[in-house]
């Protein structure tokens, strides 16, 4: 519970850096290939959804809290498993700290921006960050469990 608290924390403050210190759509280029931006996002990853009238904001929210639901049944039934209860930590992290922005603001809060050339990836956050890796462990625990039954 305390590194899922810790996510949130850096997930919240990194926003409230951004949120108090950007407007919206101004661009601070840090290298050739990343900036640091301010980003509105109404939608899920790569803003799917955003331009709806506004029910994503309850299936986006309903879909976070029913993750971290998961999560949290998951982590306490299988806490013996590190990596697999780091992994969901990661994913309860992400979706909590994103919902707390779609219902603070009604929108996530954007801010990371890699691209090349013209072509940019769409902006995140950490808490996206968290999630990302959160899936990638759960990917390689799979691996790595397929793996030790494999050798039994």
């Amino acid at each position: 519970m305390g590194f899922s608290s810790l996510v949130l924390l850096i997930d919240f403050l990194t926003k409230w850096y951004f949120e108090s210190h950007f407007f919206p759509g101004e661009v601070q280029p840090v290298t050739r290939f990343f900036n640091l931006v301010l980003a509105h996002n109404r939608g899920a990853a790569f803003s799917f959804l955003a331009e709806h009238d506004g029910w994503q904001l309850y299936f986006f929210s309903f879909i976070a809290v029913v993750a971290a639901m998961i999560c949290v049944y998951f982590i306490g039934k299988y806490s013996t498993q590190r990596l697999f209860c780091l992994a969901l930590s990661l994913i309860m992290s992400g979706a909590i700290g994103n919902l707390i922005d779609r219902l603070l603001y009604g929108y996530v809060i954007d801010f990371l921006d890699f691209y090349i050339a013209h072509w940019h990836w769409p902006a995140f956050n950490v808490a996206d960050i968290a999630i990302v890796c959160g899936a990638g462990l759960l990917i390689l625990e799979s691996f790595l469990k397929e793996k030790s039954q494999s050798t039994r």
